[in-house]
């Protein structure tokens, strides 16, 4: 595992941004697991500033989104298919067709998720995965004691990640209590994976993930063991390392 330590999260955004450019002009029609939440907002801004200065073009490339709420259409303001649209696609030239994400409304659970590892697999797989992390750990929405051989699934989210999500909602009784979430055995089979981490509550965390057990208990512990991973943290996040 590999770790990069920014100044601030302006140059942690700045590093995943020019590593995950760097992945599509070496392979213009890259797989592309993308990841939501407040961490890599900053992400999708700089590659945004990259497509439109020409360095960068999206034409080719494949998304796959690693979870999307239950419960939501893709009109909620708070869907995570609104959230990439405002954030990264409505500003680049990707084709609406090699758009990925949970349908987070459907009435067949098992059927969508078994689709969605189908359509991954279609694609060969992902070539690059780009992750967040949760206060508890999770990586996607797969919370604590999660197995780690699942694939795309139903997941019921722990109250500690309700409530850190409550913050994007104006009425916190709004908060889905469950997502539907790419599995870790679905995330451990991409080619590349690259992990994002700000802020000094997420330290205590990061510092389990990299140093502690494989466990479990703290889902991210996984990437210990995979054959490309690399973690991008501001100083406040590798405070503890």
């Amino acid at each position: 595992m590999r770790i990069i330590v920014a100044k601030d999260y302006d140059e942690l955004s700045k590093k995943a941004a020019s590593i995950l450019a760097g992945q599509i002009l070496l392979k213009s029609n890259s797989v592309l697991g993308l990841a939501t939440g407040s961490t890599p907002i900053g992400t999708y801004k700089e590659l945004v500033r990259m497509y439109q200065e020409g360095i960068i073009d999206f034409e080719e490339i494949v998304t796959f989104n690693l979870d999307e709420y239950h419960g939501l259409s893709r009109t909620n303001e708070q869907s995570y298919y609104y959230f990439m649209n405002e954030h990264l696609f409505r500003h680049i030239n990707i084709q609406n067709q090699n758009i990925h994400i949970p349908n987070g409304i459907t009435e067949d659970i098992e059927g969508e998720c078994e689709r969605y590892e189908e359509e991954i697999k279609k694609k060969g797989g992902i070539d690059f995965q780009l992750l967040g992390i949760g206060r508890n750990g999770h990586i996607g929405f797969n919370e604590p004691d999660v197995k780690f051989e699942a694939v795309t699934h139903l997941v019921t989210l722990d109250q500690d990640t309700i409530d850190a999500n409550a913050r994007f909602f104006d009425n916190p009784n709004d908060v889905p209590h469950k997502a539907i979430s790419m599995g870790i055995k679905t995330i451990m089979h991409s080619k590349k994976i690259i992990l994002l981490a700000s802020g000094a509550e997420k330290a205590k965390t990061i510092h389990a993930m990299i140093r502690g057990n494989i466990t479990p208990e703290l889902p991210a512990s996984i990437l210990q063991l995979h054959q490309d991973a690399t973690v991008i943290l501001d100083e406040a996040a590798a405070e503890l390392l």
